[in-house]
């Protein structure tokens, strides 16, 4: 389904794989450099994005809004982008509580666009079969369209607005909440001088732990600062639906105290993570 260019906001670690899907299947990808990072630029460029410069210019040109960017910035984003009065399609794909999501669907109506609720599972698709994008709301079978036969599998969920995002969230809940529930045990552990005994005994008894650590000290201690604000709004919507949401609360905690080690290539040592996990 051929529906115009698509405006991408913004090429990060997941955007720019996007919009080099997009850009693969022949769909003409705008971005906006004002203001972005020499990373950023780098990622766009890779992807073969057309550069309109400026936000307004982007707004103006593109008939499709795709916004993938961290959940904190997410509400913020769509304010800025209604306030050149979009009347397109806009595709919030972040990770953000349903309650966040009508917010942003509201806002983005209100200047006459039409909203889709989109929830990401998985890596930057590179392949068929790893990562889905789940959407919801009246149109959002349109943009599941932009990705038919491609390596990212676009799920269209029987719900309104919101249900994308409330997929998304209890997903995250478990992934990115137990990988910082090992993280905060075994900085316990340390603290205690029983790492070692921990270690052996999860050998023993929980074979799978040892490894599902060192995979959150390798994948979600460098992205921490990313998953503050995902953890935030999963308490948020734990909280919205009468149910516990310390849960939630205490993993943002966690990566609050890890945002240091933004994007760190080679991951710290876990006695450094423990001391500043309770260095806080």
């Amino acid at each position: 389904m051929d529906i115009g260019p698509v405006g991408l906001l913004h090429p990060g670690e997941m955007g720019s794989v996007l919009g080099a899907i997009l850009r693969a299947a022949g769909v003409r990808v705008l971005w906006a450099s004002e203001g972005r990072s020499g990373p950023s630029r780098d990622r766009a460029a890779r992807a073969g994005l057309e550069d309109v410069g400026t936000l307004p210019a982007l707004v103006r040109d593109s008939a499709v809004v795709l916004a993938v960017c961290p959940p904190h910035a997410a509400l913020a984003m769509a304010r800025e982008v209604a306030s050149h009065r979009f009347a397109g399609l806009y595709l919030d794909g972040n990770a953000i509580a349903p309650g966040t999501a009508r917010a942003i669907g509201r806002v983005v109506e209100a200047a006459g666009a039409s909203f889709v609720d989109g929830g990401i599972v998985g890596s930057p698709p590179k392949s068929p079969g790893t990562t889905r994008l789940y959407v919801s709301g009246p149109k959002a079978a349109d943009i599941a369209s932009l990705f038919s036969s491609s390596p990212l599998e676009a799920v269209v969920l029987d719900g309104p607005v919101g249900a994308a995002s409330a997929l998304k969230v209890a997903y995250a809940a478990y992934t990115k909440g137990t990988a910082a529930l090992l993280l905060a045990i075994r900085a316990l552990a340390v603290q205690e001088g029983v790492d070692e005994a921990l270690a052996m005994e999860w050998e023993r008894s929980q074979p799978d732990l040892p490894a599902r650590l060192a995979a959150a000290v390798r994948g979600s201690v460098p992205k921490a600062w990313r998953f503050i604000g995902e953890m935030e709004e999963s308490a948020a919507t734990f909280a919205a639906a009468g149910l516990p949401d310390g849960f939630s609360s205490a993993a943002a905690l966690v990566y609050r105290r890890l945002e240091q080690y933004k994007d760190t290539k080679q991951s710290p040592a876990e006695v450094e993570i423990a001391a500043a996990l309770r260095r806080g």
